[in-house]
């Protein structure tokens, strides 16, 4: 048995940190003494090892604490996974330094191969396979998410960049965006439950679009817009909504791109999106340079 000091000069992790792991529940002490000082066995140390793996590897406190208490938890298993992804960590690391070697040198280098998205775009064709009812019901279609699985291959340089500077490497985030599509119903439900009610303008667009057909100019078309402006006004921050001119701009391109109005219709009728952006177009026009 070894006390929590011990554990931290062997392990070099923190009293403090192993403290907050004995109090969310992550680590607990093998036993603690009569005078309350936390002890660690053997099997506990075994444990924490595992844990330091999955943190390396990027690994969230909660994930890690979640995947070792399920009742098929493989603790061999587990290391087999660990070393695979620490190999290709190795791997993309080791192009990574020869690349930037070769550029030290002066060579013009023009290789994004080290930007590769394939893997997430392979993850995502899986996901299209094994839910195609949940990508109906969240893209409408099956070729709508065709359509968004060829637009990341189409951007997939820029998007790469993104990804690396938002996670800091592909691999982080392609298993970021792995567990995302292995939890997407459960994650859309806890999104949108918390959610404000008076901040879901979802119904408010559909109840917008159940107009086409009538005049975008009319009273009760128009109020929709201005109700949907305003709550846009006093639910999002001023930086990103603007003026009622610049949130009619954002949702007119939002709705005339032709991704986005495709998705959209094919959920909600043919026409839906171009209803909505002639509503917003005349209020803007009508409304806005009197107003702003």
């Amino acid at each position: 048995m070894k006390s929590i000091s011990q554990v931290a000069k062997l392990t070099g992790v923190s009293i403090r940190t192993l403290q907050y792991y004995d109090e969310i529940g992550l680590l607990k002490p093998s036993e603690l003494t009569a005078a309350g000082y936390r002890m660690y066995d053997d099997n506990t140390l075994q444990i924490l090892q595992q844990i330091l793996f999955f943190k390396e590897l990027g690994f969230p406190l909660k994930e890690i604490k979640e995947i070792l208490e399920k009742p098929d938890f493989d603790r061999i298993a587990a290391f087999k996974k660990q070393k695979e992804l620490f190999l290709l960590k190795r791997d993309r690391l080791d192009r990574l330094i020869q690349l930037l070697e070769r550029l030290e040198k002066g060579e013009q280098c023009m290789s994004f191969k080290e930007f590769d998205l394939s893997d997430y775009i392979n993850a995502l064709e899986d996901f299209k396979s094994n839910q195609t009812e949940t990508v109906i019901q969240h893209w409408g279609s099956i070729e709508n998410f065709d359509m968004f699985i060829q637009k990341i291959r189409d951007d997939e340089e820029h998007m790469a960049k993104l990804a690396i500077q938002q996670f800091g490497s592909i691999e982080k985030y392609t298993e970021e965006m792995k567990h995302n599509l292995e939890h997407f119903s459960e994650i859309m439900e806890n999104w949108y439950s918390q959610i404000p009610e008076e901040m879901r303008t979802e119904d408010k667009f559909l109840k917008l679009a159940s107009h086409k057909g009538e005049d975008v100019a009319s009273e009760p078309v128009q109020s929709i817009v201005e109700e949907i402006i305003a709550n846009a006004q006093a639910t999002a921050p001023k930086l990103l909504i603007g003026g009622a001119e610049n949130y009619c701009r954002m949702m007119i391109d939002t709705y005339s791109n032709d991704y986005l109005s495709k998705v959209f219709d094919t959920k909600h009728g043919a026409g839906s999106s171009e209803y909505i952006v002639k509503a917003f177009r005349y209020y803007s026009e009508n409304n806005c340079t009197e107003n702003n």
